[in-house]
């Protein structure tokens, strides 16, 4: 009887199965085996998700419901369902949050010194200190906005913290009046206090209330809680009808300040009547206000790791330098000798940085080209790119401006480039550029090399030391054509559809990773298995999950590791049974792609770019390149079979969507993958230090 690989049941719904890997997040916060300033980290991690996930996943569900939209997902889960059972999944663990922040982690914090004081508490001679950092530095830029029938309630900035304050005139003893005022973003919202203890703050909001008396003179204040609003943060792009992109974005910005609101959160001292009207001023239902226990954005809490507080952090580690990197004579000889790969943040990330400065400086290099989809703010890549324009250079930035929530980062850069006369290309119309790629094009012995870099990971410094990505720094001739002709296409007209190495979405990605499925498939013999491993961020795409079940039906041992989202179903007794499912969230956020296929004696591994997901195989310019030296496959192997080893970071998917946590069986020892790769690190650098002595 033939199976129905449709069937809903099969699939997880893919909002639900995000909310279980932030469910993740609180668990690594609740580990007390963590450093405590680490643990206040994935606390704020886990509200930092939340805002992203409100802004544009609970968004666009509540966009269909209102457009009437009854197309169903894979899940077969409608828009309305998915919100209600959203909604009481978030309640419960915003709840859960709110008790592990204000009855353990904060407490254990301020016995190692580290406390958010109450205004109270603080000695007179703090309080005269506040005050007078109140005048000079808030008083002026707050702005009170009274709420009546002749001035309706603000458009509030989104995510912005505010106050509600009820307000009542001495000769009016019976009208109360409300106020808001918004707590302006840019001031410190973190007061440090003078004192012998380094680690003690006010919160801003807890320094405006007791001085409210100074923005409402005569006036008696019966309270003032704080509230914040979340808006609908999706773009409504539009490129067909737009003669300039970068015009497009900055106005859609501007839109996105004032987005749909999509989520209250209110204090939980709150008065019910204030509660009740920011609910009718709103417009929102009950199911999307939060009442929250303690203080409100405590994403802003990652403040306190900046703090000096050593032992209340994990150890410090320093990336490896490669050992063939630091005893050629330029970059350029060591790559040419033999591709290098490097796992960041383990390997070192400052070799691809002296890799764009050495291409700058080099008088050889006529060509760089480079994709920069989210850079860091003082990227000294972009800083090598402007030097090679001064000295002749052609260099060429395709830009993505559609990089959500990095499109105001991007536009900087856009403009800044263009104005030094570097070449930036916006991309492809209606396609998000999301590759990674840097190409280097050097004029030697009389004819062109290209050097290419290819990633997993953005070109941004920041991340690489908390991301876990792979990248290869190759002069392959075969993979420097493909990727000179993928950036013609990306800058011009061409209309190439051939590639010779690499997989490139959407052109012909989807197809080969099915076909290398079905290769798998059709050679798997008892004798010799075939099998199947990938690392991704999320797997959504029904067709490439219908073809991993096509796997498991014929017996193909398939093997995933997701981080955050899965919507496959394993342990379906004749269907995924074959398919185990891990996710790792650990000191490190896993972001790497590696598609590993073992067919017949053969073994096929790439990375890239892309997760299995619609938008990145169908609506996204990605690649996917071939790792070939054997070298670096049999480190790839030891990478993935280290992650399927971890049993005390890894939590294991089970049928019914839950996740259980990995533990070692009895005289197993502990293995958590991100650890084994420190210490790799660790003794790659003690490599690297003996070399260089010896050299020395």
């Amino acid at each position: 009887m033939a199976v129905n690989l449709r069937d809903p049941k099969l699939y997880f719904n893919r909002e639900l199965s995000w909310l279980h890997f932030n469910e993740r997040v609180l668990q690594e916060a609740a580990d007390q085996s963590q450093p405590l300033l680490e643990r206040l980290k994935f606390l704020s991690i886990f509200c930092s998700n939340l805002d992203e996930f409100f802004m544009i996943r609970v968004a666009g569900l509540k966009e269909q419901v209102a457009a009437g939209i009854h197309e169903l997902p894979a899940d077969g889960l409608s828009p309305v369902l998915a919100l209600e059972q959203i909604s009481a999944k978030v309640h419960e663990d915003v709840r859960r949050h709110g008790q592990m922040l204000n009855e353990d982690v904060m407490p254990a914090l301020r016995k190692k010194g580290i406390r958010v004081r109450h205004y109270a508490s603080l000695t007179n001679e703090q309080k005269g200190e506040l005050t007078t950092y109140f005048k000079q530095k808030v008083f002026p830029v707050l702005t009170p906005l009274a709420v009546d029938p002749s001035h309706p309630f603000p458009q509030l900035r989104n995510l912005g913290l505010n106050l509600l304050v009820e307000l009542r005139d001495p000769m009016q003893k019976k009208e109360k009046k409300i106020a808001v005022l918004p707590i302006p973003g840019l001031l410190n919202r973190f007061i440090p206090l003078s004192g012998k203890n380094k680690g003690d703050v006010l919160l801003l909001e807890d320094l405006i209330v007791p001085n409210l008396e100074m923005l409402f003179p005569n006036m008696i204040i019966l309270n003032a809680n704080v509230f914040r609003i979340t808006r609908n943060a999706d773009m409504d792009l539009s490129e067909a009808e737009a003669d300039d992109l970068l015009k497009l974005i900055e106005r859609e910005l501007r839109k996105r300040r004032l987005g749909t609101l999509i989520r209250l959160e209110v204090s939980d001292k709150m008065p019910s009547e204030s509660r009740t009207f920011l609910q009718q001023v709103t417009g929102l239902v009950e199911r999307a206000i939060y009442d929250i226990n303690g203080p409100l954005d405590v994403a802003s809490f990652i403040y306190f790791l900046d703090l000096d507080f050593p032992d209340l952090k994990d150890e410090a580690f320093t990336a490896a330098l490669h050992p063939r990197l630091t005893k050629s004579t330029t970059i350029f000889d060591a790559i040419r000798k033999q591709d290098i790969m490097l796992h960041h943040p383990y390997d070192s990330f400052n070799h691809v940085i002296d890799l764009a400065q050495e291409a700058a400086r080099d008088p050889q290099v006529l060509a760089i080209k480079v994709t920069l989809y989210r850079t860091s703010g003082k990227s000294q890549i972009v800083q090598a790119l402007k030097e090679a324009t001064a000295k002749g250079k052609q260099v060429t930035a395709l830009i993505e401006l559609k990089a959500r929530f990095d499109e105001e980062t991007n536009i900087v850069w856009a403009k800044e480039l263009e104005h030094v006369g570097v070449n930036v290309i916006y991309g492809l119309l209606g396609l998000k550029t999301h590759c990674k790629l840097l190409m280097i094009v050097r004029q030697e012995d009389g004819h062109i090399r290209r050097y290419v870099h290819m990633s997993t990971g953005n070109y941004n410094a920041r991340t690489s030391r908390i991301y876990t990505d792979i990248g290869l720094l190759t002069a392959d001739e075969a993979i420097g054509k493909d990727v000179s002709e993928l950036f013609n296409l990306l800058t011009g007209y061409s209309g190439q559809k051939e590639w010779r190495k690499l997989f490139v979405a959407p052109i012909n990605l989807r197809d080969n990773l099915t076909k290398m499925i079905q290769n798998c498939i059709a050679e798997h013999t008892a004798e010799q298995p075939s099998r199947i491993q990938m690392v991704m961020n999320q797997l959504v795409d029904p067709q490439m999950i219908q073809a991993l079940y096509r796997a498991s039906m014929k017996g193909v041992k398939v093997e995933l590791v997701v981080r955050g989202v899965c919507c496959l179903r394993p342990g379906v007794p004749g269907i995924s049974e074959n398919i185990t499912v891990r996710s790792i969230v650990g000191r490190f956020l896993e972001h790497c792609r590696i598609f590993h296929f073992q067919y017949n004696g053969v073994r096929k591994i790439y990375m890239g770019s892309a997760d299995l997901m619609q938008r990145n195989l169908n609506r996204r310019v990605e690649i996917t390149f071939p790792l070939e030296d054997l070298e670096h496959q049999e480190r790839v192997l030891e990478i993935l079979e280290t992650m399927f080893k971890d049993n005390t970071k890894a939590r294991l998917l089970q049928q019914d969507g839950s996740f259980v946590h990995a533990t070692p069986r009895r005289n197993e020892k502990h293995v958590s993958a991100q650890a084994c790769f420190l210490a790799q690190a660790n003794e790659r650098k003690q490599q690297v230090d003996t070399i260089s002595k010896q050299d020395d």
